[in-house]
């Protein structure tokens, strides 16, 4: 069994989150920061790709509320390409509409300090992109 592992571009940052073997869970991992080139944070996702046994990478593609693509979902996407190319595992979008705001919702139900916040964000995030994912492709 592998896992799938998921993650929330940024400019400054890339939330992880990586499902159990069965693919059942989601669990928030790491937050990487963006280093000095792409090169660098695609070698970083590809070394927990490795440590992880992952058999897909879902990435959260920032699509606005009213369905069009911005500047943002644009950056996201050439990520995406230059992954796909790099990564021996499928690499696929998944709309990522208001993540941030429910993992926000989430992290101040939890009473989590504002600087606990900023630091987990991007992971909680990128979980909640992979329990959709996964809930939406149950095999």
């Amino acid at each position: 069994m592998s896992r799938t592992m998921a993650l929330d571009v940024g400019d400054k940052t890339i939330g992880v989150a990586i499902s159990d073997p069965l693919g059942i869970t989601a669990e928030p991992l790491t937050v990487l920061r963006r280093g000095e080139s792409v090169k660098a944070d695609l070698r970083a996702v590809e070394e927990l790709i490795a440590q992880y046994d992952v058999s897909r990478v879902v990435v959260g593609l920032p699509i606005m509320l009213g369905g069009e693509e911005g500047v943002q979902a644009a950056k996201v996407r050439e990520f995406v390409e230059r992954l796909s190319k790099r990564a021996r595992v499928p690499v696929v979008t998944w709309d990522e509409r208001l993540t941030t705001a429910e993992a926000e919702r989430a992290l101040l139900e939890a009473d989590a300090s504002r600087e606990k916040r900023k630091r987990v964000i991007d992971k909680v995030a990128a979980a909640i992109i992979l329990r959709s994912y996964l809930a939406a492709n149950k095999e």
